[in-house]
């Protein structure tokens, strides 16, 4: 009896400190998760703290040898005449991108809608798919498919010399910011309670007025962020703009008059110039404008989304 006592005994504190192996290698795994999860964090912010001082020291160099007037209200960019007006770029940016979202809002708001209100539960399954691929296609591909299709067909109706221009470059960034847009907006949309609109349906409103003062309103902080998103990535897009802009330093009077924005500006001159060189410095410059846009409308919509979920 007292042999069989010893022996659960025994067994009770070898599964005792078997508990305490597992209960000890657990903390041990979460202790080393947490501290991973950490540094990442610390090294993703590192990098970024880095990438803006690293830019914005470089590029603001520039203004020892260029005013701050002539940089930013010169429209004369003329570096082997040592005149850097930057103002052209700017302005064609704030321009192209103006022009892009005349186009892409409408468009990718009523694929959007399409999508939730109206499509049936087949033709969604196709559609959504083809948005997300359409995401993933490299920008050269559409730069190539401007320059070889659109300006062509841009000369053929327009009559025009040139067909690059920013109507051009507009038109394939909608293509390109379309499908982020639309898919953002899509599931905002998606989003919102299906009481909201039974209840609409009930007071005797119509599908139209439903979804105009009932739907929309209510994904309003959704679609604001897919806008901004999609500002963005046309801000900041490169070899599709490049292909078929024109990249000629001068400010557009029309549509189709060739012109130039900052990244196809810095992109055309970066590699031909030395790298301690006012040049440089003015390009860099750019690159530094670029991502405080950048950041701010990552502000933005954080700011947005904040204020999506206290409603």
């Amino acid at each position: 009896m007292a042999k069989l006592e010893h022996e659960i005994k025994n067994h009770h504190l070898s599964i005792n400190s078997l508990l305490r192996k597992k209960t000890s290698m657990k903390y041990f795994s979460n202790t080393a998760f947490k501290i991973m999860c950490l540094v990442s964090a610390l090294l993703l912010g590192v990098v970024l703290l880095s990438i803006v001082v690293f830019i914005g020291k470089t590029g603001l160099i520039v203004f020892k040898d260029v005013s701050l007037k002539e940089y930013f209200f010169s429209t004369t960019w003329d570096p082997y005449s040592e005149k850097y007006g930057a103002a052209i770029f700017i302005l064609g940016t704030l321009s192209l991108t103006a022009v892009t979202m005349v186009f892409a809002i409408p468009l990718s708001l009523g694929v959007a809608i399409f999508i939730v209100e109206v499509a049936p539960d087949w033709l969604k399954r196709i559609i959504r798919p083809i948005l997300d691929l359409l995401v993933g296609i490299p920008s050269i591909i559409y730069g190539y498919l401007g320059l070889t299709i659109l300006i062509p067909f841009l000369i053929k109706i327009t009559g025009a010399i040139m067909g690059d221009g920013l109507l051009a470059a507009a038109l394939v960034l909608t293509l390109m910011v379309l499908p982020t847009i639309a898919r953002i907006s899509d599931d905002a949309i998606t989003a919102v309670p299906v009481e909201l609109r039974e209840a609409s349906y009930a007071l005797g409103s119509s599908r139209f007025q439903t979804i105009a003062k009932v739907v929309i309103p209510a994904a309003k902080p959704g679609i604001m962020t897919a806008i901004i998103l999609g500002m963005g990535r046309a801000l900041g897009e490169t070899m599709a703009v490049v292909m078929v802009i024109g990249n000629t330093a001068q400010l557009p009077e029309t549509l189709l008059t060739p012109t130039s924005v900052l990244t196809s500006n810095i992109v055309m001159q970066i590699l031909d110039v030395q790298f301690d060189s006012t040049w440089s410095y003015a390009l860099y410059m750019m690159a530094f404008l670029l991502l405080l846009i950048s950041i701010s409308m990552i502000l933005i919509v954080r700011r947005i989304r904040t204020k999506g979920d206290m409603r």
